[in-house]
């Protein structure tokens, strides 16, 4: 018998609080997804849900009873959060589908496991656990946590079509779970329905796709999605330009301790093309944050082989240091992927690490003169301020900020002579 009942997040007071609240009284409760799939892969548990026979609101009805905070997350489908110490549980009534169409679907409540197991997405998601720790497995999903293979719940084809987001979380779930080839039967559904992703919005594809960028080493599954044709269609900017600089970057990060960037590893993809990158931001609808990013990235200069270090600290006023560190971390990475036999590679890499270091230290100058002395010299007001001031200011950084205010002011009381 497969069990989770040794597992030390499974014996968490919190949890066996909920679990009895849900168990006896004619109902029953059972962790699912998740948190058992991982457990029974070796690895990290964090958040723990929780299906029940219980009704949304005999939910909430017994959690108040029982002194439970119950918040109502998204009652309408069925999900009452139990939070106990500041530690939330999602509790979500069995369900069965009424109606799906790609998008959305639309649920009715009900107490058959087999039917709320078979609506889920893939196999090693919907495994439970009772609350001896007993594991359930209805649609054979132990035997794939064993072999560590990602497949779709009964047909691929007929899951997909109830949610074609459904062929992102295949890809994601094989990046983070998955081992040798993808499930053969699941790859081909995905490619048959890859132009469904259109139907989605925006957000949702966005979301799903920089959940998987943000995988421990998203490069297998990639290699996949452009196999499907599934990568182009999400993101046409890589058709041209590849997946190749991948697998060095994850090397890389591996080496150096760099936390997956998801961004980091969008930028190592697409060209840093900036009316290219507007618009992918605009059509996958990133935030203002992450365009930005990705912004900074593609107009930031490219790392030149042999970048002294107080031309660089030039480009980092100029530039700022967030799209600069990308090149770098980039760069550093192709370089390491090619250093082998390459004398020339080793060196640049060898730069590329001493100016990252020399960025993550950098702070901005402070420019000594400001509008007010130009006007001060007689200047009058007007453009013609910010025009001298700019002169003044690219002369300062150009000596690589040495020149301190005196030194400004008599410059500046030149070039007002001079009108």
């Amino acid at each position: 018998m497969t069990s989770v009942s040794g597992e030390a997040w499974f014996s968490d007071p919190a949890l066996v609080r909920v679990l009895a609240l849900l168990n006896g009284d004619g109902g029953e409760g059972r962790v699912a997804g998740g948190a058992v799939r991982n457990s029974l892969m070796g690895l990290p548990v964090a958040d723990v849900d929780i299906a029940t026979t219980l009704r949304p609101e005999t939910v909430a009805e017994r959690a108040k009873a029982a002194g439970i905070k119950a918040v109502p997350t998204g009652i309408e489908h069925g999900t009452v959060t139990l939070v106990i110490d500041g530690k939330p549980f999602e509790v979500t009534t069995l369900r069965r589908d009424v109606a799906t169409n790609g998008r959305h679907a639309e649920v009715a409540f009900g107490t058959d496991w087999q039917t709320d197991a078979e609506r889920r997405d893939l196999t090693i998601n919907a495994l439970y656990a009772t609350a001896d720790g007993r594991v359930i497995d209805l649609v054979n999903g132990l035997p794939d946590i064993e072999s560590r293979t990602v497949r779709f719940i009964g047909d691929a084809t007929m899951r997909i079509a109830e949610d074609h987001l459904r062929i992102l979380r295949f890809f994601r779930f094989f990046a983070l779970y998955g081992s040798g080839r993808p499930d053969a039967e699941g790859l081909k559904a995905c490619a048959r329905a890859k132009d469904t992703l259109k139907k989605l919005s925006a957000e949702r594809v966005w979301s799903e796709t920089k959940k998987l960028l943000a995988a421990p080493d998203p490069g297998r599954a990639l290699l996949w999605m452009r196999q499907a044709g599934v990568l182009t269609e999400v993101l046409p900017e890589t058709e041209k330009w590849g997946i190749d600089a991948v697998p060095g970057l994850i090397e890389a990060e591996k080496a150096f301790g760099w936390k997956p960037d998801a961004l980091l590893r969008l930028a190592a993809m697409v060209p840093p093309d900036r009316d290219r990158l507007k618009a992918l931001a605009e059509r996958l609808r990133l935030s203002k944050a992450e365009a930005a990013v990705l912004d900074y990235w593609a107009a930031a200069p490219e790392i030149a082989p042999k970048l002294a270090e107080t031309a660089f600290d030039r480009l980092l006023y100029r530039n700022g240091p967030q799209g600069l560190t990308m090149r770098l971390k980039l760069a550093l990475a192709a370089a390491r992927t090619r250093g082998l036999g390459d004398p020339e590679a080793l060196a640049f890499a060898g730069l590329c690490q001493r100016l990252l270091a020399r960025a993550e230290k950098w702070q901005k100058p402070s420019f000594p003169l400001n509008g007010a002395d130009v006007l001060a010299a007689g200047v009058p007001a007007g453009p013609k301020v910010g025009a001298v001031l700019g002169v003044i200011e690219e002369e300062w950084v150009a000596g690589n900020f040495r020149d301190g205010r005196a030194k400004l002011l008599a410059r500046l009381e030149g070039l007002a002579r001079e009108g």
